[in-house]
């Protein structure tokens, strides 16, 4: 057992971006292996239920930042140019105001960086937006869907619109640079702040398209020469494992690898644009045996891998089947860690005893909203779903706004969403649509 210079354990919370349920070998993948990505499952816990707040980057991010539903906020999509955001009903930055998961931390004596994608707020021509040290970070890094210190991505459009925003040193690199870089980064603030506990988030966004991994990686990967989309696609898994592993051999060198809590898992399901279709290609990214991938609520596209590595406190190799929503983590992390308790109402609840090796029922039901019709659809017309959602139990049923399209699955016994059983649970229907009606209607 390694030991710590501080009595508190310390957090690392990867995000990653676009990476599908079934892109690690740990969740069955047989192109590539991710021996890095998987020894934290390995020597700690898997979960196989466990759901994101969206279908889409930004919503996503400020689900796990607030524990809370981001509806709440007024971000149902990815945040863009003030034009898109206003015709789609939604913020131009998440509210400083509100207590996150950096704040918490913060006032529990931790350090708190940012390394990584943002996409709450900053970017487009949206150029006032908050920086992260206004949500409770002392450092951060982040890239072109963010403002403060920043990597840019160079012959990039949406770079070139953040550079001319200014408020944060720039550095222009290539895309397959970033993840090294925040890593990097991350390393070196843990060097620096010994004499305190950390939590950081470490959010990689290379996985996001348009790939561009280096040249080199690209020949690990010849069966798929036919499908530059795939081969593109593992060839930035497989230096993301890398850098995951940088980063385990750097914390252990520190000899604060152990007393970490570190927490991987994914914002939403891999990218489904038309154009893969079009041009003949299966699209890049795993969704494992699910219907769906990114911007749908089927569960192919908020069911994603979630795996914590925590020794002495997590027993290794354990596979959970229970439930857990992003929502959860913030207050999850709060009774693991004995943390004192927010004062503000999050929407998530305590499932520490499931990361801890017992299968429990979530007490509430867990709602989703996906954007607009004016939102990005997925390419796949099979995969596009209705616009809110509502998992209770192993029931999960969809409809729009209007009560249209009304779906009804049991996902315990049809986890491809195949065969639409509304028609024969009406009472059931009725049910869940008045909560997930209700509960869109009582949003601010």
């Amino acid at each position: 057992m390694e030991s710590s210079k501080n009595d508190k354990p310390n957090v690392i919370m990867v995000f990653i971006d676009d990476m599908g349920y079934g892109d690690l070998s740990a969740y069955g993948n047989c192109d590539i292996a991710t021996p890095n990505m998987d020894r934290i499952g390995q020597e700690g816990v898997t979960l196989r239920r466990f759901y994101v707040g969206s279908p889409i980057c930004s919503p996503s991010r400020v689900t796990l930042m607030t524990g809370q539903y981001p509806s709440r906020f007024n971000i149902t999509s990815f945040l863009a140019s003030r034009e898109s955001n206003e015709k789609r009903g939604m913020a131009n930055y998440l509210d400083d105001k509100v207590l996150t998961i950096a704040d918490h931390f913060k006032a529990e004596g931790y350090s708190t960086a940012h390394f990584g994608k943002w996409h709450m707020g900053g970017g487009r021509d949206v150029g006032e937006a908050p920086l992260p040290a206004a949500y409770g970070f002392d450092e951060s890094l982040v890239s072109f869907e963010g403002l403060g210190d920043r990597l840019l991505d160079k012959d990039h459009g949406l770079s070139k619109q953040s550079a001319e925003l200014g408020r944060g040193e720039i550095r222009w690199v290539e895309k397959h640079e970033k993840t090294p870089i925040y890593v990097d980064r991350t390393l070196e603030f843990i060097e620096r702040n010994k004499d305190k506990p950390f939590y950081i988030n470490l959010w990689p966004n290379d996985v996001h398209d348009p790939f561009h991994p280096k040249e080199d990686h690209l020949s690990l990967f010849p069966n798929y020469a036919n499908n530059h989309y795939i081969q593109e696609y593992l060839a930035v898994i497989y230096q993301l494992d890398q850098e995951i592993g940088r980063l385990l051999k750097g914390l252990e060198e520190m000899e604060e690898l152990d007393n970490t809590l570190i927490i991987l898992t994914s914002d939403n399901g891999p990218t489904d644009w038309g154009y893969y279709y079009k041009e003949n290609y299966q699209p890049p990214g795993d969704a494992g045996p699910f219907r769906g991938r990114k911007w749908s609520l089927y569960e192919g596209g908020i069911r994603v891998p979630f795996m914590a590595r925590w020794p002495e406190h997590i027993s290794s190799g354990k596979v959970m089947e229970s439930t857990v929503h992003a929502t959860d983590l913030l207050p999850t992390l709060v009774n693991l860690l004995n943390l004192s308790r927010p004062e503000t109402s999050l929407d998530g609840e305590d499932r520490s005893q499931v990361l801890l090796g017992t299968e429990s029922d979530r007490s509430e039901p867990i709602y989703w909203e996906y954007g607009s019709p004016h939102d990005i659809s997925p390419g796949n017309p099979r995969f596009r779903s209705p616009r809110l959602a509502i998992l209770q139990g192993s029931y999960k049923l969809l409809l729009n706004d209007d009560s249209t399209q009304v779906e009804l699955y049991d996902v315990s016994k049809d986890i491809a969403e195949t065969q639409n059983i509304a028609n024969n649970h009406p009472e059931l229907v009725e049910k869940l649509s008045a909560k997930l009606l209700r509960w869109k209607r009582d949003l601010p």
